[in-house]
C-alpha cells in the first residue's frame, strides 16, 4: 500500500489540488491528512469539503490546532493566526466545523501513529523540531513509525537500539529506507505554509511494501493564493510569506 501523507493544508486550495494531482501518477492508495486543514489560508470551505471527500472515501484524518482553536477563542496564537481563525469561523458553515470538531488527535494504523504534534501529548500541540523533542515524542509512541505534521518542515528522525535520536534532513524525490532495527519519526512539511524556503507544497509517500518513505515538492499558482488572501482582507503578512517559503 501507498499512503500519501498531507499537512498543514491552512486553506490553501491551489496547494491543496497540487497535490492531489502530483498523486495521482504515483499510484496512491491511501491518504492521511495530519491536522490544519483551515487557519492562515483564503480557502477554508473548499479544503474542508475536500477532505471530507476524501475520509469518505477512507482516508485518515487527525485535529490540528487550528482546527482546535475554531473551538476555543482563548487559544494562544499570534494575531495573524488568530485574525485567520476568527475569520474562518465566520465563512465555514455548521457542517464543516462539525466536522473538524469531532477529528481524533491521533489515529494508529498497524506499525503507524498519526498525529498533528507528537505523541507525548497531542493535545498540547508541541513542536517537534530537534532530537530532544523527537526523543519526547519516542518516549510518549508505542508504535515503531510515527507521522506528524505542525513545523511546516520537512524532517525524519531516528531512534536508535542504543536510546540516541539522530535527525535526518530529507532530499525530495529520494526514497529513504525506514529501517527495521530502528524507531522513526517523519515530520510531513506543509502543503500550504510551507517554512522550508522552498515555496512549493510538501507531502510525503510511504510505501508499505518497500518500508520506504519520500518527500515531496510541488509547485502551485502561489500567486492565485496570495491575492486571494488580499481579497479576503486577511493579514499582508500571510500572503507574502508565501512566496519565500519562510
Amino acid at each position: 500500500m501507498r499512503i500519501a501523507f498531507l499537512s498543514d493544508i491552512h486553506a490553501n486550495r491551489e496547494a491543496f489540488e497540487a497535490v492531489l494531482a502530483d498523486c495521482e501518477g504515483r499510484r496512491v492508495d491511501r491518504f492521511v491528512i495530519l491536522g490544519d486543514i483551515v487557519g492562515y489560508g483564503p480557502d477554508p470551505g473548499w479544503c474542508v469539503e475536500r477532505s471530507m471527500a476524501l475520509a469518505r472515501a477512507g482516508a485518515m484524518v487527525v485535529r490540528g490546532n487550528h482546527e482546535q482553536a475554531l473551538g476555543t477563542p482563548a487559544s494562544s496564537m499570534n494575531s495573524a493566526a488568530r485574525a485567520a481563525i476568527d475569520w474562518t469561523a465566520q465563512v465555514l458553515d455548521q457542517r464543516q466545523k462539525a466536522f473538524l470538531a469531532e477529528l481524533p488527535l491521533a489515529e494508529r494504523e498497524d506499525d503507524r501513529l498519526y498525529v498533528h504534534s507528537e505523541a507525548s501529548a497531542p493535545a498540547r500541540f508541541r513542536y517537534v523540531r530537534d532530537a530532544d523533542a523527537a526523543a519526547r515524542h519516542f518516549a510518549g509512541c508505542e508504535t515503531r513509525l510515527g507521522f506528524c505534521g505542525h513545523v511546516h518542515r520537512p524532517a525524519l528522525y531516528a531512534l536508535g537500539s542504543g536510546g540516541k535520536v539522530t535527525p535526518f534532513t530529507p532530499i525530495a524525490g529520494v526514497a529513504v529506507p525506514l529501517l527495521a532495527q530502528r524507531r522513526w519519526l517523519a515530520v510531513i512539511g506543509s502543503v500550504g505554509q510551507p517554512r522550508d524556503r522552498n515555496a512549493a507544497a510538501s507531502y510525503a509517500v510511504f510505501d508499505t511494501e518497500t518500508c520506504e518513505l519520500t518527500f515531496l515538492k510541488v509547485p502551485y499558482d502561489l500567486d492565485a493564493t496570495a491575492a486571494k488572501i488580499r481579497a479576503a482582507g486577511l493579514p499582508e503578512s500571510l500572503a507574502a510569506r508565501l512566496h519565500g517559503g519562510v
